[in-house]
């Protein structure tokens, strides 16, 4: 695992496996932030998925707080005393759990004896691979052989071990509960939806099969497609992210079959790397505009107010953050980047003061003023003004005023949230506008790289994408008016392109490729979303499990029909 790195930059990986000890000098405070660096690294690594860490004197909550069930928290050095006699007798009795190592992560001084009994234990483990981290003053006279790193020294030190020199890693406890505090969120059960949300279709019950259908006569497009990419210009579009879906898309019947889902397994290409998405609804969005007429005048009228709001001023610039960041106006190039998250910023956090930007905008360096100001005059230049000649960053009079933009600037995540919330209600008569939601969708809201302060609007952006997504795939996959695979394809693939971590989107995947009788389609859908869970070293859903199984099932039963 990583224990620092070179004068280059480069980071050194160390096999802890093959050493008994490794000793820590230095203050207890930064002997604590190497181990806790050690145990978070551990915890999470994919390639650390048999290491058995038991941290001491730190950590009490990385074990209910880390989604891996590899760390065990001891009170005392003593408890891990016996757990690790425990272990080794348990290795014993059980030879086929020799290989997997056991690492002690002590952060607090260990007792003479009790370090000589360590020593001791350790030495007879011989087949079980264990190692300790723990302060050096004394555990060094029982490893004598032991590497001994300065936790307090910010400059290279010598590593014996690979003859380099290194800058051992640390994790500050500011950063640690930063860490710590996003585990905890991600964590909390999410809040029940509100509003129009509340309408977002429930899944099918896994035992009620999708009616299958023959793939070389698909339905033709309803009256309610006609603003929707065709399946060519969507092949075009996200080929790249899910080429088999897409694939499936335009010419299912010329996908070949596979006898297994092992077996496509094979073919299929690694994932891409993911951050832990959400499912669900979370934080309440805006309330919708209220709508006016009758019970039959809903959908018109939906539609007018929406036409009326695009329509406000079709000229002012736009904020686009439904994908990498981008403003109408706004340079690509030099500080445009800059300049464009600047935009979004005071879009979404009008009113704030010089000082809350500037560190907005560079957490780790905040910006100056006058860089602030700069920055502000380039974007003043790019947007222009308005018809009336007021320009759409407003200039300020006094250093009170609050740096804002226009109220016309507009932005594709309202219009986003216009569509979706007039349609939700309508059931299946909304498809037209959540399907146009979905078109102004180009990838991860913000980029890959949001800023901090943008963060929490991506997660429930994200989570109202798949929301929508997940709405479309569920009017548009049964038979009936409103069934057309190819549209529901073309919206999970927007879906995953956002948040390819999305089991419900996966579940979707296969419940279409069903109705499809899409043999190919439905192994390519279960494979991707067992690879993907393999990269982040989780368990499928049981959702997801039960539906597969189900799947698999009625098609292997059906197969010989094909």
């Amino acid at each position: 695992m990583t224990i620092g790195s070179t004068e280059a930059g480069d980071l050194l990986l160390l096999n802890l496996a093959q050493v008994p000890a490794v000793l820590l000098d230095g203050n207890p405070v930064h002997i604590t932030e190497v181990c806790t660096s050690l145990a978070l690294e551990l915890g999470m690594s994919p390639w650390a998925s048999d290491v058995e860490v038991v941290t001491i004197g730190f950590g009490e909550d990385l074990p209910q707080l880390l989604p891996t069930a590899r760390i065990a928290h001891m009170r005392q050095a003593t408890h891990a005393l016996r757990d690790l006699s425990e272990r080794l007798l348990e290795a014993h009795q059980m030879p086929e759990t020799q290989h997997q190592p056991y690492l002690l992560l002590c952060a607090s001084a260990l007792d003479p004896d009790l370090a000589w009994e360590f020593a001791d234990v350790i030495d007879k483990a011989k087949t079980v691979p264990v190692t300790l981290v723990a302060p050096a003053n004394t555990a060094v006279a029982h490893f004598p052989e032991a590497e001994i790193f300065n936790a307090s020294l910010g400059e290279p030190q010598q590593l014996d071990y690979t003859g380099t020199e290194i800058t051992v890693q640390r994790l500050e406890h500011a950063a640690y509960l930063q860490i710590t505090t996003a585990l905890k969120v991600s964590g909390q059960p999410a809040h029940p939806a509100e509003g129009p949300w509340q309408e977002v279709p429930d899944e099918p019950d896994s035992r009620q099969q999708p009616q299958r259908l023959a793939p070389e006569e698909p339905t033709a497009p309803t009256s309610d497609t006609a603003t929707r990419p065709s399946p060519a210009e969507a092949a075009g579009m996200s080929a790249e992210i899910f080429p088999a879906l897409l694939a499936a898309s335009t010419d299912p019947a010329g996908l070949r079959l596979l006898p297994t889902a092992e077996a496509s397994a094979e073919a299929e290409e690694e994932p891409a790397e993911e951050e832990p998405g959400t499912e669900t609804t979370t934080a309440p969005t805006p309330a919708a505009p209220e709508t006016d007429g009758g019970e039959g005048s809903g959908e018109e009228g939906a539609a007018l107010e929406v036409e009326e709001s695009e329509a406000h001023d079709l000229h002012a610039p736009e904020i686009r953050i439904l994908g990498p960041v981008d403003v109408t106006g706004v340079d690509s190039t030099g500080h445009g980047p800059r300049i464009a998250q600047l935009a979004a910023l005071l879009y979404f956090r009008p009113g704030r003061s010089a000082d809350v930007l500037c560190a907005h905008m560079d957490p780790v360096s905040p910006w100056s003023v006058s860089t602030l100001n700069a920055r502000l005059q380039g974007l003043r230049r790019s947007l222009g003004s308005d018809p009336a000649g007021h320009p759409y960053v407003p200039r300020r009079s006094s250093g009170d005023d609050p740096y804002r933009l226009s109220p016309s600037v507009r932005c594709d995540w309202t219009r986003f949230l216009q569509l979706a919330e007039r349609a939700l209600p309508l059931g299946p008569s909304g498809l037209t506008d959540l399907e146009k939601a979905l078109t102004l969708v180009r990838g991860r809201p913000f980029g890959g790289r949001p800023l901090p302060w943008a963060e929490p609007y991506q997660q429930e952006m994200i989570t109202r994408i798949i929301d929508v997504t997940h709405t479309v795939a569920t009017y548009r996959t049964p038979a009936g008016p409103h069934h057309d695979l190819s549209a529901a394809r073309q919206a999970v693939a927007t879906g995953l392109d956002v948040d390819d971590t999305a089991e419900l989107l996966y579940r979707d995947w296969m419940r279409i490729e069903a109705a499809a009788a899409n043999r190919q389609g439905l192994h390519t859908a279960v494979t991707r979303v067992q690879q993907v869970n393999r990269a982040l070293d989780c368990s499928l859903e049981i959702e997801t499990e039960q539906l597969i199984n189900d799947l698999l099932s009625t098609n292997d039963r059906q197969a010989p029909a094909q």
